[in-house]
């Protein structure tokens, strides 16, 4: 896959990541300036986690999304349809949960967790509402989701910058950091084809959750969203 305004087709999506799975990780860390780290606390802080609940992460990999909820006491289910993923994650984190999953058709029961999230997979899902609706299914009356995605920078000139880097540099470091670098083409296409932060609500309130917030993270270039279910 190379063009994110195709269809993005489940079977591509799921050859791409197995593909960058082995160093997937130290990547992310590199083309995102470390800051991927303080996007991990702050979903933490928006989930808000309690000892003894049980969290959907989504789209979660490796797992390195899912462990700092564990860590805080909660069961968390890290869930992925890259195969490549879950093993990598397996084997740095074997007392996780993995679960293989179609974002679209999640194994899980209706009603079955207090909360769920998803970090940087949503753009990923072929029906981004089918896949909010998903998740709307699998969660309790009353539980919360919290979608952390790349959103639109709020300076117009920030954003300029920003998407220079997006689809300039950010192909030429994957080049030298990633073991499948093509991915990262389609990855910035992505992003700069993804919907603004209000266009995003419009969706997540489109799928049945309620009370939409919205905060932005490092001037937009990344947005939490936070909701509940009726």
């Amino acid at each position: 896959m190379t063009r994110a305004d195709l269809d993005k087709d489940p079977r591509d999506v799921r050859r791409m990541f197995d593909a960058v799975a082995r160093r997937y990780d130290i990547t992310n860390d590199v083309l995102s300036l470390g800051q991927d780290r303080r996007w991990r606390k702050d979903v933490l802080d928006a989930v808000a986690p309690q000892p003894g609940e049980l969290i959907l992460d989504l789209a979660a990999g490796t797992g390195t999304s899912s462990q700092p909820f564990a860590d805080r006491g909660a069961t968390v289910v890290p869930c992925d349809f890259s195969l490549g993923m879950l093993q990598v994650g397996k084997k740095a984190k074997p007392h996780l949960a993995f679960t293989a999953g179609d974002g679209t058709k999640l194994p899980f029961a209706d009603g079955t967790f207090d909360a769920v999230t998803i970090s940087f997979g949503l753009r990923n899902i072929v029906n981004t509402v089918a896949g909010l609706s998903e998740l709307r299914r699998v969660t309790k009356p009353g539980g919360r989701l919290v979608v952390c995605e790349f959103s639109h920078p709020t300076n117009v000139l920030f954003r300029k910058v920003y998407i220079e880097y997006l689809m300039k540099a950010l192909p030429a470091v994957a080049r030298a950091v990633s073991s499948s670098p093509d991915a990262y083409v389609y990855l910035a296409e992505s992003i700069r084809a993804w919907p603004d932060q209000q266009g995003l609500a419009r969706l997540i309130h489109q799928a049945g959750w309620s009370s939409c917030e919205i905060r932005n993270l490092s001037g937009g270039i990344v947005a939490l969203h936070r909701a509940y279910a009726h």
